[in-house]
């Protein structure tokens, strides 16, 4: 499985991806805003862009959709639920849906509300573990949840959908924050060595060419997976007492959304 992250240079910092069967050539493109990138890195690896795939309806995922059908035929996979936000799904899936890209390349459908409520992510069953998580999961950070979201369905997935992915599982979001999402978790916890380290080692890195976490470093450094370290809620109960004091994980992760939203 060949896989290209495309930084693109707008001020949401997004990430798109090209994804390519070594044996065919067939590739899939996600979230791909940067049309021209995009088509001009598959012509130069001699790939064919036969799908195209959006984690979720917002304009910045999936702008450049038309313009690469128009260049390469490809067709669109989108969750089942996104046909009224999203034009032209030849195909509509669903949790566990299976996603197969040539001969060697096959992802499984994630449902992975929060950001939106239809939002998908892809986590591969071939080659590497890999996951694409659009807005949902960043790198040492959590999509918000201010358009068409929902903070309680992202604790959920949080919960029930990513903390069992497999730890050596690597992180492909669809932006570029991880810089502000350290400097937010050195905020809320201080003492986290790991993300310190983190921020001044990646702090000035080359977008183009950006550090790449797994699950296993994201529950070192990011906030919302570590819900239970005594840091993080004794700055949530001081930033928010009207919770009291034995708060619960659902309560500690809402506030911590909050708390970022607002930072």
């Amino acid at each position: 499985m060949f896989v290209k992250q495309i930084w693109v240079d707008n001020y949401l910092r997004n990430f798109n991806y090209l994804v390519a069967c070594p044996e065919t050539g067939e590739a899939l493109a996600i979230d791909p805003s940067d049309h021209e990138t995009c088509i001009n890195l598959a012509k130069k690896n001699n790939w064919k862009i036969k799908y195209i795939f959006n984690t979720h309806e917002h304009y910045d995922h999936i702008s450049g959709n038309e313009k690469i059908i128009k260049k390469t035929g490809a067709k669109i996979i989108a969750s089942k639920y996104s046909s009224d936000k999203i034009t032209n799904i030849y195909r509509g899936v669903d949790e566990g849906d299976i996603i197969k890209i040539g001969t060697q390349v096959e992802f499984e459908c994630l449902n992975t509300p929060g950001h939106t409520l239809n939002h998908m992510s892809l986590l591969s069953r071939t080659g590497l573990p890999i996951l694409f998580s659009g807005d949902t999961l960043f790198n040492a950070g959590a999509g918000n949840c201010s358009n068409g979201g929902d903070p309680n369905r992202l604790f959920e997935t949080f919960e029930n959908q990513l903390e069992s992915i497999h730890e050596d599982t690597l992180v492909y979001p669809g932006h570029d924050y991880m810089i502000s999402n350290l400097e937010f978790t050195l905020e809320i916890e201080p003492d986290n060595k790991t993300a310190a380290v983190m921020l001044d080692k990646h702090r000035y890195q080359d977008p183009k060419d950006p550090f790449v976490t797994s699950l296993k470093i994201e529950k070192n450094i990011n906030v919302f997976f570590r819900l239970d370290k005594l840091p993080i809620i004794s700055k949530v109960i001081e930033k928010f007492p009207e919770i009291g004091n034995q708060p619960d994980r659902r309560i500690i992760f809402i506030k911590l959304r909050e708390l970022r939203d607002q930072w």
